[in-house]
């Protein structure tokens, strides 16, 4: 599905670069500062840094266009431009219970972490902040937790540049015998600061992240009518030139590390409610155009899916399932938000089984319809001729399970059979399943070894950051 031609492409593109050549972007870190006039860079006035096309186009090219992410257990998926999509949670602050949020707790973390690990469809588990942990300790202890009950790839979310620093040596350990650049089972992601403005904690964090090949999310995360124009190609444009800056920090920093150029993040206001909505067609529609402009690069995409719902009801099921369904077929490489509610400010279990669902669609839609020899089945319609009986025929059986979605949540069969097994409506559907999730007892993830060793660095850093 594609939204934009080669010119219109070009058109953003060209204005997002004339809008880092003219006005530049705000530089936070002294050091990134005198790295990047030392690569070509200028300086307008005090902070205010202009990125030159040239400089631009070098460390875009740079960039490698494909990224590897590996899981705890298991093999790695490699993402670029048109290739696979692959669905990830989110970040929140609260855990949806019923119809109420409450901060998420260590035990929730866990919760949270466990279900999202049964899920077919998740790659990736993201980590939530945990209330009762001090903040310069979250991201690491999360990154523990999440190594502990998942055996899927690590995305903790970076609370200080330290504590990125601290990942990177248990990541180190989850990735053993191979290398972290080898094996990246951890990845990092940092947000501008739209308008124009990279902060002095993201920018020290790309610091002290750099010089191991980990993989970097580059997001931006403009909001249409307050940090950026109400204008959606306002917006992609703003949101292209700050993170085609990222690109050029992140690769002076270490040439060829893996990054994932992210404008799927943006979002607009709602003018009646002053909050930055998640689920309508234009959150559709700007992560669209951000994979085209992603590939347009040469580099991986990505986006996020929520909604504006509290709850794991009917809205949050068509506001997910049409920004969804818009992202994969205009193929963005890593879509976030399974599980997540109120724009992006909680996650909810119940909602991470429905999304998987959603999944479970996008993707099917995302692979199209076959048009080989085999698929188009010329040979077999010729030999049935005016016989309908297809459903006895040997090419049915050897293509049912594979060219049908076939719903895990959602009932497919006949009225009795539904009342037969309770009326359950979706939501109810999605409660029992993550009851049974939570019931089963859980295999450890990891061996003795290694749990240790993460401990070791979890006292070590939580001593040094006291």
């Amino acid at each position: 599905m594609r939204l934009m031609d080669d010119t219109d492409l070009h058109r953003i593109n060209d204005h997002s670069l004339r809008l880092l050549e003219e006005v530049g972007v705000r530089i936070d870190h002294e050091d990134v500062r005198r790295l990047l006039l030392e690569a070509g860079c200028r300086e307008l006035r005090t902070g205010m840094i202009a990125f030159p096309r040239e400089l631009v186009a070098e460390c875009v090219e740079r960039a490698p266009s494909t990224v590897t992410l590996a899981p705890v257990a298991g093999e790695p998926t490699e993402i670029g431009p048109g290739g696979d999509t692959v669905f990830w949670t989110g970040n929140a602050l609260y855990v949806v219970e019923g119809d109420e949020s409450r901060p998420i707790t260590e035990p929730d973390f866990v919760a949270l972490t466990r279900v999202a690990d049964a899920m077919d469809q998740v790659q990736a588990v993201v980590g939530p902040t945990i209330s009762e942990i001090p903040p310069q300790f979250r991201d690491f202890v999360g990154c523990r937790l999440l190594a502990q009950h998942s055996s899927k790839h690590l995305r903790p979310c970076i609370y200080t540049p330290r504590g990125g620093a601290a990942i990177v040596e248990m990541g180190a350990v989850l990735s053993d015998p191979r290398s972290l650049r080898e094996r990246p089972v951890v990845s990092f992601g940092y947000t501008v600061v739209s308008p124009l403005r990279w902060t002095e904690p993201g920018l020290e964090m790309f610091v002290q992240t750099s010089g191991h090949g980990v993989p970097m999310m580059i997001n931006s995360e403009p909001t249409a009518g307050a940090t950026a124009p109400m204008t959606l190609g306002g917006v992609v444009m703003l949101a292209n030139a700050e993170a085609l800056s990222g690109v050029v920090i992140l690769q002076t920093l270490e040439p060829g590390r893996p990054c994932v150029f992210n404008l799927g993040f943006a979002h607009t206001m709602d003018m009646r409610e002053a909050i930055a909505r998640t689920g309508g067609p234009e959150n559709g529609l700007l992560g669209a155009v951000g994979a085209e402009l992603a590939r347009f690069h040469g580099l991986p995409g990505a986006s996020w899916m929520s909604t504006e719902s509290m709850i794991a009801d009917e809205q949050a099921a068509w506001e997910k399932m049409t920004v969804g369904l818009m992202h994969a077929m205009a193929g963005v490489n890593i879509i976030w938000g399974i599980g997540q509610l109120e724009s992006q400010r909680t996650l909810c279990p119940e909602m991470m089984v429905i999304d998987d669902e959603i999944a479970g669609i996008a993707l099917r839609a995302r692979r199209g319809v076959d048009t080989d020899d085999e698929a188009l089945a010329f040979s077999v319609v010729a030999e049935m001729g005016t016989d309908p009986d297809y459903l006895a025929h040997r090419h049915t059986l050897a293509h049912f399970r594979s060219e049908l979605f076939e719903p895990e949540l959602g009932f497919v069969g006949r009225r009795e059979g539904w009342e037969a097994a309770g009326a359950l409506t979706a939501r109810e559907r999605a409660e029992r399943r993550v009851r049974d999730i939570l019931a089963e007892p859980e295999e450890p993830r990891l061996t003795g070894d290694v749990e240790r060793e993460l401990l070791r660095i979890e006292a070590w850093w939580r001593e040094e950051l006291q």
